[in-house]
């Protein structure tokens, strides 16, 4: 693992998810010899953000910090 963080500058609890993840897939596949493992996808994450929902949340984070927060719509 140490050599994983040298070459992605990936820090110790980022690799333990990391192996935790493949160790997890691994013990599915294992377990059920019919299991077929089907890959998410790249985008898997992006398309199933909430942006409303993160807004909320990142304006309650600055609140939280004491600081007035005003939204305005970015330029297109």
């Amino acid at each position: 693992m140490i050599r994983l963080a040298a070459l992605t500058g990936a820090t110790p609890p980022a690799q333990g998810a990391v192996v935790r993840s493949i160790l997890v897939i691994i013990w599915h596949l294992l377990a059920d010899p019919h299991a077929i493992y089907h890959d998410l996808g790249v985008d898997y994450y992006t398309t199933r953000i909430d942006k409303e929902r993160r807004q909320r949340h990142l304006v309650q984070q600055l609140e939280a910090l004491c600081l007035q927060v005003t939204l305005t719509p970015a330029a297109a």
